[in-house]
C-alpha cells in the first residue's frame, strides 16, 4: 500500500508531525521517519494495530492516548496533550511530536470533518493556556 507522506507543522519553537498508521510490515520505514524528523514523542490517538517496542527502542517514547474514530477527544486526553505541550516544548524547545489516529492523513481533504468534530470545534473554549518563554524566543501561547 501506498503510504502518503507525513505532514510536518511548525510554529515558533514547537514542532509536530501528523502521520498515518503504521503496520508491523512498515514499522522499520516508519520508525526511519520519525528518525528524520528527529521525533521523540509518538502519541498514537487510536487503539494499537502495531508492537510500539522497535519504536522505543529508538529513544521515540510512545503515548497510547485512543478515542473513538470520528469522534472529538475526551477532557482528559485534552489536558493529557496541552500537559505534555508545555512540558516538552518548555524543557526541549524544538522537538517534535508526532501523532496518528487511524487515518489521520486523510483530514487533509475537504469535507474530512465530521458533524460531530465540526461541532466539537466550534463549541471549544480553552481552559488552559501555554505560556513559555523559549530559549532566546519570544513569549508563545497555545491555546
Amino acid at each position: 500500500m501506498n503510504r502518503p507522506a507525513p505532514v510536518e507543522i511548525c510554529s515558533e519553537s514547537m514542532r509536530f508531525l501528523i502521520t498515518h498508521n503504521p503496520t508491523d510490515a512498515t514499522l522499520n520505514k516508519f520508525t526511519e521517519e520519525l528518525k528524520k524528523y528527529g521525533v521523540t514523542i509518538l502519541v498514537r490517538v487510536c487503539e494499537a494495530t502495531y508492537d510500539k517496542a522497535p519504536i522505543e527502542k529508538e529513544g521515540i517514547r510512545v503515548l497510547d492516548w485512543p478515542f473513538d474514530d470520528g469522534a472529538p477527544p475526551p477532557t482528559q486526553i485534552v489536558d493529557d496533550w496541552l500537559n505534555l505541550l508545555r512540558e516538552r516544548f518548555l524543557n526541549e524547545p524544538g522537538c517534535c511530536i508526532a501523532v496518528h489516529c487511524v487515518a489521520g492523513l486523510g483530514r487533509k481533504r475537504r469535507g474530512a470533518f465530521n458533524s460531530k468534530q465540526l461541532l466539537y470545534l466550534e463549541k471549544y473554549r480553552p481552559k488552559l493556556r501555554l505560556r513559555f518563554r523559549p530559549v532566546n524566543s519570544a513569549s508563545c501561547c497555545i491555546q
